[in-house]
């Protein structure tokens, strides 16, 4: 039977940071730095970073660490490929040009050692078509059901043609962000757990929110966050394993901060701990969280 979630993470250590231009415009969750702040900015993140990287080794989480290049602002994301039981990968379409860069051909080759390659859907991207991994779609990966918000990075017809491919059941529903647009990323507004799922039901349109909701009450005790909380970054967790098989969660510290006493008792009936880290730069000015930095390993 599938698993929910690994004990090995693979993260890429950034060669540089700062706010990606051309992921602005539908990112509203990142800032705009000034050019003479991207120095400091640098150094805040890869402190950042290492400290992260680091919290993950001391709760004894299995680490690879990958270095990454110049010219991907956003190298600190890893969302451009899906590793599976089964010992596959798949690669994504992703919009951004500086993106694509992500996709180097060492890294690809390193985790070809251990996965191959069956899916590449990168020729999508000359067509405007993108789909942006774990990131566009949050995967039940035990029931086998992908959940997905539609946005400019999330396109319908490649995510049908992938779960079909895949024999996943796909839900496709839309958002409506902080500023009225669609949310970039559904990892953004919901997690799945083995047996618990966050969710921000009201950033989901109300035309898809009842079937979104029987969906995965299905299979999970759900925890409901607010808008607000989905600004903290409540929705970009990623469920781990730890040594013993003991399940954990991991968050930003901001996240943390944001969950109410009574959220973390809930998440707490499911999980070991919940691990944390001050993530603070890069969330402001990559608009991206702790999950957003994890490539699962399976």
């Amino acid at each position: 039977m599938a698993e929910q979630s690994t004990n090995h993470i693979l993260l890429i250590e950034p060669a540089e940071f700062f706010s990606n231009l051309e992921t602005i415009d539908t990112n509203h969750f990142q800032k705009i730095n000034q050019e003479e702040e991207k120095d400091k900015i640098f150094r805040k993140a890869l402190d950042e970073f290492k400290t992260f990287e680091q919290t993950l080794k001391d709760n004894r989480i299995h680490v690879t660490t990958l270095k990454g290049q110049t010219g991907c602002p956003d190298n600190i994301f890893p969302n451009w490929a899906v590793t599976f039981e089964d010992k596959t990968m798949h690669l994504f379409s992703m919009m951004a040009e500086n993106r694509r860069l992500e996709k180097l051909e060492d890294h690809i080759n390193f985790l070809n050692r251990v996965y191959q390659t069956t899916t590449d859907l990168t020729e999508f991207e000359k067509q405007g078509l993108f789909l942006e991994g774990t990131s566009s779609m949050v995967l039940d990966r035990v029931n086998k059901v992908a959940y997905m918000g539609l946005s400019p990075r999330s396109d319908e017809k490649i995510a049908c043609r992938w779960a079909e491919e895949n024999d996943y059941e796909i839900i496709i529903f839309e958002t409506q962000g902080h500023i009225g647009k669609p949310i970039y990323h559904t990892d953004v507004l919901m997690f799945i757990g083995t047996d618990v799922a966050v969710i921000s039901t009201n950033t989901i349109k109300k035309e898809y929110q009842s079937t979104v909701k029987n969906k995965l009450s299905q299979t999970h005790s759900i925890i409901e966050i607010t808008r607000a909380q989905i600004l903290n970054f409540c929705g970009n967790c990623m469920e781990i394993k730890g040594d013993n098989n003991d399940l954990s969660l991991i968050m930003s510290t901001r996240a943390y901060n944001a969950y109410s006493g009574a959220q973390k008792q809930l998440l707490l009936e499911h999980y070991k701990k919940i691990i944390h880290s001050n993530l603070t730069t890069i969330e402001n000015y990559g608009g991206g969280s702790a999950r957003c930095m994890m490539m699962e390993l399976f």
